[in-house]
């Protein structure tokens, strides 16, 4: 799709600057070089030495360039490969700080303390965009647990598909305008929502002894369920309302974990619950949970489900089949986690995110309206930091006495910050963390260090239409004759991704889209309609398909075989056609006619001009209405 829209641009008189583009930092580097190295995890690559390793990810970014490059210039794509810009170059790094500080300059760059989707095993938050294509069907744990009233010998029914959160419990949530009632169900008493007694077991006697609103519970106090974590003089342990509490399915009774749930972070600051998180960088519980220290919480699941059973606490287990999210660089489950992270205050500018859109020419423009104008009216604050090594370092240093916040946007800032010459410094980890200076605020005597994160490395992509000309610290002229760009074209997945993360940052920056139209194009399947994979074995290999039929035949094929906004099923049968019945027609005619043509000795140029048969007018007519056809649908773009 790029490459037929630059050609006709080209074609129709334009000037088109091809300049390839290369997003060289994130976790898919790191997480190649550690197999290389046969390292995993942040405390092993600390072990092998953070330069050592960035040097590493650097080799790494250009082990495939000359098959990249051979594939490109085989398949017949006009791509610049000679002058790309390149996401780890000092120049593209200050731009992308340069950026950074103009967010920092207006109060949206913030560090907050939420509730955000992690990945334990790479030990670092994940953005809210970056979980897309996340989620599949996974089984966990369902289970029913009992909480003991603080005064009665009675007990609330609660619900959870996440037992190694029961540890942090602080309280529990009910609709405050939903019924409720108080049953006796074989021996014990039991209290739930009166919609969910179909949870009970039909075979145990279950006698309704009262009814009541869920108001009516607000207040109460129950026993501590796992007495692991003391709350200390903190609220704890008690019933609070919540407008997320359905009755869908569960108790109509939500067990809540402040440090493990966006909702019950909330709720907890504003009930100021106590605050439990006894579970480590790693995704491994403390040394607080005594019988499960140092275990991974989601293989604790079974050992917490046993414990509760044995002490009486557990009514019913089942298996729960939902959708999970799993992070897509290591495969391993996320969870949410309440840490500390940066975040850019992009729900401050969702008003302008959704005019900037409307500005936008989309196709098909039901991306436009609903799946991205959906995102956009739902936006939350972008999560920006990571707790990596191999990314652009977040260019915020610290007053370690009064906590002021300064930003260098380049090394000609450094350079008089610290009063060396910074001007060969690499701009990555550790070279920047090693740099500190004074105070930039009149009056204190204290260090400025830099914080330790590196960013999200959709803020590189995103960063593309300035950073690629290192605006504004020179090509001012160029960037603006080429800013906004006429066309942009990318996968579906992309809605969450650079499309979103341009749209981001050029409406902060300028104040509208940085790209005027979009092509979206859906995914490549195999023939079955099932998504290519490697481990599955259903891949394709363009280069052999190249070698074999050939590039056009597959440009061809890929053009024409379903519109590329809808998921294509690749078939290779398709490839071979697109051969004989177009390409192989076109060689088999033109050789016919230079057969005879030299037989006869036929000149053209001697031919001389001649009134044309009704054939010949109907063929020129038919390529004048293609070409005019063809021409308008592009021009729409």
């Amino acid at each position: 799709c790029k490459d037929v829209m630059c050609r006709f641009k080209t074609m129709t008189g334009h000037k088109v600057i091809r300049k390839a583009g290369w997003d060289t930092h994130g976790l898919p580097v790191e997480r190649t070089v550690e197999k290389q190295l046969g390292i995993q995890g942040a405390q092993a690559i600390q072990e092998f030495g953070l330069e050592p390793f960035n040097e590493k990810c650097r080799e790494s970014v250009w082990t495939c360039k000359s098959d990249w490059d051979e594939f490109t210039e085989r398949l017949g794509y006009w791509v610049d490969l000679d002058d790309p810009y390149i996401t780890y170059d000092n120049d593209y790094i200050e731009s992308v700080w340069w950026i950074l500080s103009r967010f920092h300059a207006e109060d949206l760059l913030y560090k907050g303390h939420k509730v955000v989707p992690y990945c334990p095993v790479c030990a670092t938050p994940i953005s809210s965009h970056e979980m897309a294509n996340s989620y599949r069907s996974d089984n966990d744990p369902s289970i029913y647990v009992k909480l003991k009233a603080a005064d009665a010998d009675e007990y609330f029914l609660t619900w959870t598909t996440t037992p190694w959160t029961l540890p942090s419990n602080v309280a529990l949530a009910v609709g405050k305008d939903f019924d409720y009632v108080k049953v006796r169900h074989g021996d014990e008493v039991l209290i739930l929502a009166e919609a969910r007694l179909g949870v009970l077991d039909p075979e145990v006697e279950t006698e309704v002894l009262e009814k009541f609103k869920g108001a009516d519970l607000l207040g109460r106090s129950y026993e501590q369920l796992l007495p692991f974590v003391s709350p200390g003089d903190a609220r704890a342990f008690v019933v609070v309302e919540a407008d997320f509490v359905t009755l869908d399915s569960g108790t109509g009774i939500v067990h809540m974990a402040p440090a493990f749930g966006e909702d019950d972070y909330q709720i907890g600051k504003i009930e100021n619950l106590s605050f439990f998180k006894p579970v480590d960088a790693n995704g491994q519980f403390t040394e607080e949970v005594t019988p499960w220290a140092g275990l991974h919480v989601k293989k604790a699941d079974r050992r917490i489900i046993k414990h509760l059973a044995a002490e009486g606490k557990l009514l019913r287990e089942e298996t729960y089949a939902h959708d999970y999210p799993f992070h897509d660089r290591c495969d391993n489950a996320l969870i949410y986690f309440a840490t500390p992270s940066w975040f850019i205050k992009t729900s401050s500018m969702r008003d302008k995110l959704v005019e900037a859109n409307r500005e936008i020419t989309w196709a098909p423009p039901e991306v436009g309206s609903g799946r991205f104008g959906n995102w956009l009216a739902g936006n939350i604050d972008w999560s920006l930091s990571r707790n990596r090594f191999w990314g652009t370092p977040l260019n915020i240093w610290i007053c370690d006495d009064c906590g002021h916040q300064h930003m260098p946007t380049c090394r000609r800032d450094l350079s008089d910050l610290t009063g060396t010459d910074q001007s060969e410094l690499d701009l990555h980890r550790p070279h920047v963390d090693d740099l500190t200076f004074g105070c930039t605020t009149e009056g204190c005597s204290g260090t400025m260090r830099r914080t330790s994160e590196v960013i999200d490395c959709w803020f590189d992509s995103g960063s593309m239409p300035f950073a690629q000309y290192h605006y504004p610290f020179e090509n001012g002229e160029l960037f603006e004759s080429q800013f906004p760009a006429d066309f942009i074209s990318e996968g579906i997945d992309q809605t969450r991704g650079w499309f979103y993360t341009m749209l981001v940052i050029s409406t902060f920056l300028k104040g509208k889209s940085s790209y005027k139209s979009c092509l979206v194009n859906e995914l490549i399947l195999d023939k079955k309609g099932k998504k290519m994979s490697k481990s599955v074995g259903n891949t394709v290999d363009p280069m052999d398909i190249m070698r074999t039929e050939g590039a056009d035949p597959l440009r061809w094929y890929m053009i024409t075989c379903s519109p590329v906004w809808t998921p294509t099923r690749f078939d290779r049968e398709g490839v071979k056609e697109a051969q004989r019945k177009l390409l192989a027609t076109l060689e088999n005619t033109y050789n016919f006619f230079i057969l005879y043509a030299n037989l006869d000795g036929y000149t053209p140029a001697d031919d001389g001009p001649r009134e044309l048969d009704q054939l010949d007018r109907w063929i020129l007519s038919r390529l004048q209405s293609v070409t005019r056809s063809v021409t308008a649908d592009l021009d729409a773009l």
